[in-house]
């Protein structure tokens, strides 16, 4: 590195000191998405980089009950240094900057359990397929009380301009405080349920998309406890109400094509075949899967049909029911054609989801797997017998049978056997503390529990 590339540690130091920055944390999150950070003074930035800091490796087993589920591949022995990954750091207000970590031995080996690390493997094998990926992301969130009680319905209405009106300035502060931080947030509306917002992030390459995640994330945090709020990210926030999505839109390049849109076709018609070999892929892998994007004890309640949440097994274009939803070429869709998997939920990591969504992609055109014929029709509309008729069936939703279809899956296989065994015994800890419990018991202790 040149003496003036910002990312060489000293450098870094030395911009982040003229910028005001006071603490500089680095994350790391695991199967629970739960995001942890060590944190130093600033001057000691170039030592966070290049020796890191101090991790046991039972964090990826900290589970929501805040109880540690060990693995035959962690315990209380070992350390692992998290060392700040330079080039992603950015300057968050308060006098603090973040940035993502790379969880490592103490001999510089890649911790196989680290979910940053595995996106970044997974999109490796894509590359090495020379497909080269990208993925947008969507975050919904409701505003609550600090201690997480409900806010006064009010006069809420559902993508309402008066909604945008009544929070504008903690609208604006985040989406200025995210743009000082090199976010790309491209949109803002009021979501269907009282007090809920939703941001879309502009298409990144899927690390740093990822990253764009925790970090919009934490700029969220930090202008709602500035106005005396707090966001919950839960799946479902208040039991019986309308629950948070996290989509991710993803598109697939080859030779610099879209395999998703052909620009001289419309519609569906301009899938290439590749491209309806990935989207089978996602279709064919999806209930294994589940375990990774609608994992936690709550998710099975968001998954209904009506609900926009992507219940049902098909694909169809601008079809907001189906679990993939194809957005064709066109001047309105100035990113390009791709395709938006509705069923992740704000509890999925957002690294290990889009390793999963990918991974599934890949492996339909690995297999060349034929596309099912698009579902063109509002599915949230059919009751059981007429869904049995038309042969598409719903996800699940039972917590038990989400996580049982994870073995042996795709999924599975894209996770690799260690983080696979962590995803598993955080998850099934959920159940043994949760699972008899009221849902809305459950959704009252949990409702923070994703928050920054």
């Amino acid at each position: 590195m040149s003496d003036s590339d910002p990312t060489e540690p000293t450098e870094l130091t030395e911009s982040l000191t003229r910028q005001g920055v006071r603490i500089v944390a680095g994350w790391a999150t695991n199967a629970s998405n739960l995001v942890y950070a060590k944190a130093m003074p600033v001057a000691r930035t170039a030592a966070f980089v290049t020796a890191g800091a101090g991790m046991s490796p039972v964090y990826n087993g900290y589970s929501l009950d805040a109880s540690i589920q060990l693995t035959p591949f962690y315990d209380a022995v070992g350390d692992l240094r998290l060392r700040l990954v330079p080039e992603a750091v950015r300057v968050l207000p308060g006098g603090l900057a973040a940035g993502p970590t790379c969880a490592v031995t103490q001999e510089g080996e890649p911790d196989p359990t680290e979910p940053r690390g595995i996106l970044a493997r997974t999109v490796a094998r894509l590359e090495g397929a020379g497909l080269s990926p990208l993925v947008g992301h969507e975050l919904e969130f409701v505003l609550v009380a600090p201690d997480g009680s409900a806010l006064p319905a009010g006069s809420w209405t559902p993508y309402g301009l008066s909604a945008i009106a009544d929070r504008s300035r903690l609208i604006g502060e985040i989406v200025e405080a995210a743009a000082a931080a090199g976010l790309g947030v491209e949109q803002v509306h009021a979501e269907y349920g009282a007090h809920q917002l939703e941001l879309s992030l502009a298409p990144q390459s899927p690390v740093e998309a990822a990253d764009s995640v925790i970090l919009l994330k934490t700029v969220i945090g930090i202008v709602t406890r500035a106005h005396g709020l707090a966001a919950s990210f839960s799946p479902v926030p208040f039991a019986g109400l309308v629950g948070n999505g996290a989509h991710q839109h993803v598109s697939l390049a080859s030779a610099g094509a879209n395999l998703f849109g052909d620009e001289a076709a419309s519609g569906s018609d301009s899938l290439t075949v590749r491209g309806g070999h990935a989207i089978a892929g996602i279709l064919d892998g999806l209930m294994g899967a589940q375990a990774v994007l609608t994992g936690s004890v709550l998710s099975g309640l968001r998954l209904q049909p009506g609900m926009w949440s992507g219940a049902t097994v098909c694909w169809g274009t601008e079809n907001r029911e189906a679990a993939v939803r194809y957005l064709a070429p066109g001047p309105a869709n100035p990113h390009g054609a791709n395709v938006e998997v509705k069923l992740v939920d704000p509890s999925a990591n957002p690294y290990l989801a889009s390793a999963v969504i990918l991974g599934l992609a890949l492996d339909g055109i690995e297999r060349t797997l034929l596309l099912p014929p698009e579902t063109t029709f509002d599915v949230g509309q059919l009751d059981s017998e007429d869904r049995a008729a038309t042969g598409l069936h719903l996800v699940h939703t039972d917590h038990v049978a989400i996580l049982d279809a994870f073995t042996g899956s795709v999924a599975e296989r894209v996770l690799g056997e260690q983080a696979a065994a962590a995803l598993l015994a955080v998850r099934r800890r959920e159940g043994e503390v949760f699972g008899d419990l009221d849902p809305s018991d459950v959704a009252d202790r949990l409702r923070l529990a994703w928050t920054i």
